[in-house]
């Protein structure tokens, strides 16, 4: 079953984000890893929140496991995130082409 993910990152940055995902060889707009089906991320007044949508449970807790936790902490993140986890009833999937036009360009 599909579950959605929302990660807060209290007292870590975007910059650190935008890091951790370069040391995973992620790209902004472009595939993610496998399992996963959706993911957006935007700056809190705390630090930063994720919010993924994963084809299961087992898939995120492997990913978090050997890629989040050892990065983020490599990264000196100053916590390991809040995690909230739901069961998904639904989720559509959109046009690639339109998303990839619609994110901005990282340095």
């Amino acid at each position: 079953m599909a579950v959605a993910i929302i990660m807060e990152f209290d007292g870590t940055t975007l910059e650190q984000y935008d890091e951790i995902n370069k040391k995973m060889g992620l790209t902004p707009g472009g595939p993610g890893p496998a399992g996963s089906i959706s993911h957006w991320a935007t700056a809190t007044d705390k630090g930063f929140q994720v919010t993924d949508v994963w084809e299961s449970r087992e898939q995120f807790d492997a990913f978090a496991q050997e890629k989040i936790g050892p990065l983020s902490m490599e990264l000196g993140f100053a916590a390991p995130p809040k995690l909230t986890f739901y069961d998904v009833h639904n989720y559509f999937t959109s046009n690639t082409d339109t998303l990839r036009s619609s994110v901005p360009a990282q340095p």
